[in-house]
């Protein structure tokens, strides 16, 4: 019954309700307006720098990854070596030194990726994202880092998905700019809305564990669903 239930998620107190913040996130909450902003200025300064770097241009949408890799003018495809894996790539020219070469952060449908080509200047690979559902902050793992908590919803073409797909997109983005604030995402804000409800209703009871603990122990259907009757 939701009573003797009750007792059982008195024990579980000590599960916290989200993750806690890393020590560079708690000093940015500690920052002042004027000094995140600072801080974003001059993290953007460095994050294009370092990608001016790489002898690669990147761009993504949530789909995919297209990569342009100049290469000396006269190069043609039968002296290219060119390999596109799951989880690995390598662009180069046969005899010489990769010029990009290593291990994605996510796998890629090899099937769907390709390259080519053009003016025999320009190697353009195409890269298909298996996980169309996360950005990724480098093209190989030992290059660096983006910020893709900056990277904005009208990047992914959301005009392009179908309603479900966008709604699925859009929430997604919200809620991970919920998790950069350290905020409740919408599912969390969701359950938090519901038991003020519950409690509201129903003062005599104590029900601030389940916030905390549903994962271990299932707040009852009848509550997760919005129907107030208690069975016992």
């Amino acid at each position: 019954t939701l009573l003797k239930l009750r007792g059982r998620l008195n024990n579980a107190s000590s599960i916290p309700s989200r993750p806690t913040m890393s020590s560079s996130e708690q000093e940015y909450e500690k920052m002042t307006a004027e000094e995140r902003e600072q801080h974003d200025k001059l993290q953007k300064e460095r994050e294009e720098a370092e990608q001016a770097q790489l002898p690669y241009k990147w761009k993504q949408t949530l789909q995919d990854v297209d990569v342009s890799i100049p290469v000396p003018a006269g190069t043609r495809a039968k002296t290219l070596d060119v390999v596109i894996g799951r989880k690995q790539i390598k662009i180069g020219i046969k005899g010489q030194p990769a010029i990009l070469e290593g291990e994605l952060p996510q796998t890629v449908k090899v099937e769907d990726s390709t390259w080519t080509i053009e003016d025999q200047k320009e190697v353009l690979v195409h890269l298909e994202k298996v996980n169309q559902m996360t950005w990724w902050e480098h093209v190989v793992t030992s290059a660096p880092k983006i910020n893709t908590k900056s990277i904005q919803p009208e990047n992914s073409k959301l005009g392009d998905l179908d309603g479900d797909t966008r709604a699925m997109v859009e929430k997604m983005m919200y809620d991970q700019r919920q998790k950069a604030m350290n905020q409740p995402t919408s599912d969390e804000q969701r359950k938090e809305d519901m038991f003020k409800k519950f409690q509201q209703q129903h003062p005599e009871m104590d029900v601030s564990q389940w916030m905390r603990c549903d994962a271990v122990f299932p707040m009852p259907s009848s509550i997760r669903n919005g129907e107030w009757e208690l069975n016992g």
